[in-house]
């Protein structure tokens, strides 16, 4: 599994209070992305547990960061609130895109090397190399990025590693079913659902809610206005687990990852109010957490390092970004189209399927 590569690579230092903070926050997507890029932690527990922490944050924090960006799109179509029972059933499609700069990032040898550490690394290329673009897990090595672990105690001992490569694709996926129902007084309530998805492996699920308010609906002129101006509040929920017990190449028991990622949207929006194709835009910010954990006993024996690992790892990532959105939506009769492009830290795009009756 691609983050299991993540948080095995550098566990060597035998002082693990130092072991927290890997960035495991896009467990859940990133585990249906790249159920074949798995290999065993064994064979990676190597370069001390503060480089792991150091390496996977610069490796994952690009995914982390389009997911919570992928997940808000779509939660709106129009500036204008559905009346009273009126509501409408929605197919969403979200993606995020990571740009080229997303793809990789610089890692100097000089911070994976400290004098508090009983080893010393280097690239496999020779000590003259200090500093080398490597793949986040977005991107791809062309060729295998290896390092050398040197002990400074017995220099006859050392071990070689590859670096993780990442899935190759240049976009963050979600999508889900929403409903949403017009209330009183210009409120909208929506909500928002992907089904367990369940393997013997991994599973992971999708919840949200919302709650639409529309201020022209409260101005006298209403009715006339050719402009519908909202705004919403949204709230979503991403959950997941994935058993390591066959994957992870390492003696223990109860072995897995658990991941939590809540966040919240603020959207102002406007929209035409047109009968057959309308265009709606707005301004919104976006704030998430996400943590995860890894858990279970993990006996770790490499020949330098002999340990075992209770409950490794907690992880904590988050995000906060303004965005801009534009977007358009056809009638046709009950069946509605909707597709729309947002503006941010990482741009994303979304169309929606709906059937609705107002």
């Amino acid at each position: 599994m691609l983050f299991v590569n993540v948080f095995s690579i550098f566990l060597y230092e035998p002082n693990l209070k130092y072991m927290k903070k890997i960035i495991l926050s896009v467990m859940a997507v990133m585990a249906a992305m790249s159920l074949h890029a798995q290999s065993g932690l064994g064979g990676l527990l190597d370069a001390g547990v503060e480089n792991a922490e150091r390496f996977s944050n610069d490796f994952l924090n690009p995914g982390a960061k389009a997911v919570m960006h992928s997940m808000n799109a779509n939660w709106f179509n129009s500036g204008d609130s559905k009346p009273l029972g009126g509501f409408e059933i929605s197919i969403i499609a979200n993606a995020a895109i990571a740009k080229k700069a997303d793809r990789t990032f610089t890692m100097n040898i000089a911070d994976y090397n400290s004098d508090d550490y009983n080893f010393k690394v280097e690239f496999a290329d020779g000590p003259n190399v200090v500093s080398k673009n490597v793949s986040s897990v977005f991107g791809e090595n062309k060729e295998d990025v290896e390092l050398i672990i040197k002990s400074k105690i017995n220099p006859l001992i050392e071990d070689r590693i590859t670096l993780p490569s990442g899935v190759g694709i240049d976009y963050m996926p979600t999508g889900y079913i929403q409903g949403a129902l017009g209330l009183i007084k210009g409120l909208e309530v929506k909500a928002r659902l992907l089904p367990k998805v369940k393997t013997d492996e991994f599973e992971a699920s999708m919840v949200g809610g919302a709650l639409q308010a529309e201020f022209t609906k409260w101005l006298p002129a209403d009715k006339i206005l050719p402009v519908a101006v909202s705004g919403l509040v949204a709230y979503t929920h991403l959950g997941g687990e994935y058993d390591l017990t066959e994957s992870s190449g390492i003696f223990g028991q109860d072995q897995r990852i658990e991941n939590s990622t809540d966040t919240w949207l603020f959207q102002l929006i406007a929209s035409t109010k047109l009968p057959v194709i309308n265009f709606y835009g707005g301004v919104g910010y976006i704030s998430g957490e996400s943590s995860s954990d890894v858990l279970g006993t993990y006996q770790v024996n490499n020949g330098v390092l002999s340990e075992t690992v209770t409950d490794p790892f907690s992880v904590t990532s988050t995000v906060e970004s303004v965005r801009g959105t534009i977007g358009a939506k056809l009638k046709l009769s009950v069946f509605r189209l909707n597709a729309e492009y947002h503006i941010s830290e990482f741009n994303s795009f979304a169309i929606g399927l709906n059937f609705g009756f107002r």
